[in-house]
């Protein structure tokens, strides 16, 4: 580091005074400069070539921590710690989540399911327990609200659907599509979702018992229970929103499509999958490969709710929570 720094600061000043500042001899400084680079420096060029190269791609999603896993599964092992000091290097950092309220409402009268998932976030095998949950995007044409169905198993998300009302016709939409892309065992899924009342409606419940599927639902004020598919939206507001502000409706539904079907299925590293993605984590189980460990014992802090768009319905959700936030205004 010494004689690079001489080599870059020599057209500014002579190399005897600044050979002199950073204690080495002339002679050697000239020495390193007829060696040429060393093998280490050489392989941090090319790392960093690698490095830059995927923080592109992933358009700046990805950290230290997901960039190790990628260049492993590529053939090229190196330490996170490496991995952070060229990412530093290279000015390579990845977008940050902001804490941030929510609103909550769940002042209805409508059946509430009793909460049969109990935080049981690993099931054993595909298609075993859904969640579902619902979120309200900004845009320059007023409020866009997405719907989706995740499949805990894998993290994929199998069903999701978008709209201007945030009605149990969003909902049942989104539930509809993950019906007709899995192939369920009547009586052996369980739904979870909040206490919102699209999701407690007469037609959501009918649809439920229509296809012999068990309802769940949080319990009332806990921020807790539906925690993976809040980690989703969490994601997609860093990940994808934020990019996403003054767009329009269409825009925005166009931009939301392509992430989940074309990245977070397919392309993007989950953590605790063991950065597989959600679709090679399918794929690994359907050949009998031996189950990834799953997380255990969620973190205690309390939620916090503020005020948002009136129409939107959702149970309580955490203010502040590593992997588990939600959109705000």
């Amino acid at each position: 580091m010494r004689y690079a720094f001489v080599r870059a600061e020599r057209a500014n000043y002579p190399v005897i005074v600044l050979c002199r500042c950073m204690e080495v001899s002339q002679s050697g400084f000239y020495e390193w400069l007829e060696r040429g680079p060393s093998l280490r420096s050489r392989e941090d060029d090319a790392l960093l070539a690698k490095l830059t190269e995927g923080h592109k791609k992933h358009r700046q999603r990805y950290g230290s921590r997901r960039h190790r896993a990628e260049l492993a599964q590529a053939g090229t092992k190196i330490g996170r710690n490496r991995v952070r000091r060229l990412m530093g290097k290279g000015g390579l950092q990845a977008k940050r989540r902001k804490p941030y309220k929510v609103t909550t409402k769940s002042d209805h009268d409508l059946p509430v399911a009793p909460n049969h998932l109990n935080r049981n976030f690993q099931p054993a095998e595909p298609d075993q327990a859904w969640v579902g949950d619902l979120t309200y995007i900004r845009t320059s044409e007023g409020w866009l609200y997405l719907a989706i169905v995740l499949d805990l198993f894998s993290r994929k998300v199998v069903g999701w659907a978008m709209s201007a009302r945030a009605d149990r016709e969003l909902v049942m939409d989104a539930l509809r599509m993950a019906l007709g892309r899995r192939s369920i065992t009547a009586g052996l899924l369980l739904f979870h979702s909040d206490r919102g009342c699209q999701y407690a409606s007469d037609d959501f419940r009918k649809l439920l018992k229509g296809k012999r599927i068990t309802p769940s639902m949080s319990r009332r004020a806990n921020c807790w229970d539906n925690a993976v598919a809040e980690s989703f939206f969490a994601t997609l507001e860093t990940e994808l929103l934020d990019d996403l502000v003054g767009q329009g409706r269409e825009a925005v539904k166009q931009a939301v499509f392509e992430y989940i079907e074309a990245y977070y299925n397919p392309v993007r590293l989950h953590s605790t999958l063991g950065y597989l993605t959600p679709c090679a984590f399918e794929r690994k189980a359907l050949i009998g490969a031996e189950p990834l460990p799953w997380p255990t014992n969620l973190p205690e802090t309390p939620c916090v709710t503020s005020d948002g768009p009136p129409s939107a319905s959702s149970e309580d959700r955490p203010e502040s929570l590593p992997g588990v936030q939600l959109l705000t205004e």
